[in-house]
């Protein structure tokens, strides 16, 4: 915890961990839930990376079902960039939460299976896998069927431990021990306590002498706040602040919580557009926009956004908020024709996301303003694609991500929109690019054509993960892989 003097904090400022409510006591503003958890004498979690790409920090945290709001769902997040003011009211379990107090009796089935099949060695990055797998192990729709090697008999899907790194046992015994898992027992108490609500966000206030961290009643209140406090943080899952804060230092002198607002958090669908809350989490969204309201860019896009972990926290509203260069989300949004519907005490306007960002890391938005959500036209384009090129699979930053969707009609180009990220200070549609293939056939040539422009689009430079001319060449491969993967779906 932070040296200096203690937080000043409401008396009823507590936290449910492992069933007993504790009080925030001295934890300070930017105090992590990792290190005040540890400061408990809870010393399972740990410090691995401080930037959410380990998970070793990973605890279970009590959250709305996305799908029915009177249950909950046991989510796994990064202690390390979640604030401690922020769990304020929440329910918490950490690895030492799992089973019963007196092993190894006792042991829950995660961590019995960890166990017996050799899924530890040196145990550092142990009890956030067992988090992650136990926020997987009672995940609702987990049904048994045929399994695949990403997906097992059990129904356990590998992609929920996507943001936990081991270094020295390996994966094998892991997945091992993943598929193994059957269903919760009748009496498990945690699988019990899903059917039941949530616990509601807490109006949250803490002073001390690094700054204040308030979490708003409502939306109005942030707004005040934020045209009060013009050098004020909004936050949302503290996926990118919760880095700055550990790695750089970063002290922000006012920081307002946005993740919970039910003003921030709809999801509206009508014949003409698709509507989301800019604090809907990326997990939220993928298990929201199915079937009917499917999004496929956005389905192909989002399980290439870093990592379960980190979807669990990050929101369309704080990953456009940062106007990275390198944010998945706004290739796939540029793609989509989307708009930012943008709110401050004045009332709301809505700006084309294509005319958002001005520079590097700079956009139209006013400090007083908030991103309240963003809004897809329908109907949606018929062919899409989203490439990413990165270094790993999952869990990693983009060298170049390329989002494109096109309307078809007859064979030929009516309307093409493309996304780029990852090729200039600013995300940007690909204009020439789009203006090649508007109008022509939908076939070879005109792909091999346009792929030449692509290749031209943007001002690429080189660094630690991709030169200039690999960029280049990637963003000349985009619309023959689109191509090739259109005409096997056409067959």
């Amino acid at each position: 915890m932070d040296e200096g003097s203690a937080g000043v904090t409401d008396d009823g400022v507590r936290i449910n961990v492992n069933g007993r409510s504790l009080p925030l006591g001295d934890a300070r503003v930017h105090t992590s839930a990792l290190d005040w958890l540890r400061e408990q004498g809870l010393t399972g979690a740990k410090e691995g990376c401080a930037e959410g790409e380990c998970g070793a920090c990973a605890v279970m945290v009590a959250r709305p079902d996305p799908l029915d709001p009177d249950a909950t769902r046991w989510i796994a997040l990064n202690a390390c960039l979640v604030p401690a003011a922020s769990l304020d009211g929440q329910e918490v379990v950490t690895a030492e939460g799992l089973g019963s107090p007196t092993p190894p009796e006792s042991l829950h089935q995660v961590q019995h299976e960890m166990a017996v099949r050799g899924g530890s060695q040196c145990g550092y990055c142990t009890p956030g896998f067992v988090c992650s797998m136990a926020a997987e192990f009672y995940r609702p729709d987990r049904s048994p069927g045929a399994g695949t090697d990403e997906v097992g008999a059990n129904g356990f899907d590998l992609h929920a431990l996507s943001g936990n790194l081991c270094r020295c046992t390996g994966y094998r015994p892991i997945r091992d021990a993943a598929f193994a898992l059957g269903a919760p027992a009748s009496d498990d108490v945690l699988a019990t306590r899903a059917g039941s609500p949530a616990p509601a966000p807490a109006p949250t206030r803490l002073t001390d002498p690094d700054g204040v961290f308030v979490r708003p009643r409502d939306l109005d209140e942030a707004l005040r706040l934020l045209a009060e406090h013009p050098d004020a943080v909004p936050v949302a899952g503290c996926t990118d602040h919760g880095v700055e804060v550990n790695l750089r230092g970063l002290r922000a002198p006012y920081v307002v919580a946005l993740d919970r607002l039910s003003e921030l958090r709809g999801l509206v669908v009508t014949d003409e557009a698709i509507e989301v809350g800019a604090a809907l989490t990326l997990s939220e969204i993928e298990a929201r926009l199915t079937g009917e309201t499917s999004v496929p860019l956005l389905e192909a896009a989002l399980p290439q956004f870093a990592s379960r972990l980190i979807r669990n926290g990050a929101t369309l509203g704080g990953n456009l908020g940062t106007a990275s260069p390198i944010g998945d989300t706004a290739p796939a949004l540029l793609a989509l024709d989307a708009t930012l519907v943008l709110v401050s005490l004045d009332g709301e306007r809505e700006v084309p996301l294509a005319s958002y960002f001005t520079g590097y890391r700079e956009t139209v938005k006013r400090p007083d303003e908030l991103i309240r959500a963003v809004r897809i036209p329908r109907p949606l384009a018929g062919v899409t694609g989203f490439h990413k090129i990165a270094k790993r699979r999952f869990d990693d930053i983009s060298g170049v991500a390329v989002a494109i969707a096109l309307d078809v009609s007859d064979g030929v180009v009516a309307r093409a929109r493309i996304g780029l990220g990852g090729v200039a200070a600013t995300p940007l549609r690909a204009l020439a690019t789009e203006t090649s293939l508007t109008g022509q056939p939908w076939d070879g040539e005109t792909v091999a054509a346009a792929a030449t422009v692509l290749a031209t689009e943007g001002t690429p430079i080189g660094d630690q993960r991709a030169s200039a001319a690999y960029r280049a060449a990637m963003l000349g491969q985009a619309l023959p892989r689109l191509w090739h993967e259109s005409q096997e779906v056409a067959r």
